[in-house]
């Protein structure tokens, strides 16, 4: 596995990209609107930071913000097996917040870890 990219959470992601995007010198790699989501992410060399920003009320992202307000949301790891990289965290015991894979954003396989057993972080497997 390797580092893919830091999810952001936030309200104006086109106002955060433009930040970043001067700032670090990261131009962005891909942009869409996904799961009632406008998803960006921005090429920072080695990885992405992912800017996602609801586009309307429903759904885990706006719950956050509303909870947590804007910030970092998940870290995501790159895997050639989502599948193979779900059971081994279930062998472990790690608790799942998905059982199986299923899309995410840029058309790649993804499924999460449950922050509570993961040290408080909200951890995404993706396969590209």
């Amino acid at each position: 596995m390797r580092f893919d990219h830091v999810g952001i959470a936030t309200r104006d992601a086109a106002t955060l990209a433009d930040l970043f995007g001067t700032m670090l010198d990261a131009p962005v790699a891909h942009r869409e609107a996904f799961d009632g989501l406008d998803v960006t992410f921005l090429d920072v060399g080695e990885g992405y930071l992912e800017l996602l920003e609801p586009l309307d009320d429903e759904g885990a992202i706006p719950r956050y913000l509303d909870r947590e307000g804007p910030g970092l949301h998940h870290v995501a790891l790159a895997t050639p097996d989502v599948s193979a990289a779900l059971e081994t965290a279930r062998e472990m015991g790690v608790e799942l917040v998905d059982e199986t894979p299923r899309p995410g954003a840029w058309g790649h396989d993804v499924a999460f870890l449950h922050p509570q057993s993961t040290g408080g972080v909200l951890v995404e497997f993706v396969e590209r």
